[in-house]
């Protein structure tokens, strides 16, 4: 059974879960972070009831690489960038608009490489890096001006 290689990203891994699969869906229909409550509150109807099984299917498609959690916000992002699912898909960098609450995803591999090199020479071992810039963007600045 051969399937093609070339568009494969965003296509969600053959084993997720059907919780799983439900979070991911509710976090790409999404315009914005997601907490943890906001997707039990979507899921009600599809018989999610607890919290836990939230966090289990987060944790899961954080492993997989298809989601983020952004710290500040204590919130959940579906995976944007195709890259992401490389090797280096420990980096990842957020821009989070403090007034409308968007967030984009961007990797930039000169400050990936920077970090990892930091890191080689502290000695620190990276398992994960989530960088979280917070500003206005260019609409809301539009906005206010």
């Amino acid at each position: 059974m051969a399937h093609s290689h070339h568009d494969h990203h965003h296509e969600a891994p053959r084993d997720l879960t059907r919780n799983q699969d439900l979070v991911l869906k509710t976090l790409n229909g999404a315009e914005a972070p997601l907490s943890a409550y906001d997707i039990l509150d979507r899921l009600r109807d599809d018989g999610l009831r607890a919290p836990l099984q939230v966090y289990r299917a987060l944790d899961k498609l954080i492993e997989h690489g298809l989601a983020h959690r952004l710290e500040s916000l204590n919130a959940f992002v579906c995976c944007a960038d195709s890259t992401c699912h490389a090797a280096d898909r420990s980096s990842a960098a957020f821009a989070i608009c403090s007034d409308c609450g968007r967030v984009d995803e961007f990797t930039d591999p000169a400050v990936t490489r920077q970090l990892a090199q930091w890191a080689e020479t502290s000695g620190f071992r990276l398992e994960r890096t989530t960088i979280e810039l917070r500003g206005r963007c260019r609409e809301c600045q539009a906005r206010a001006a």
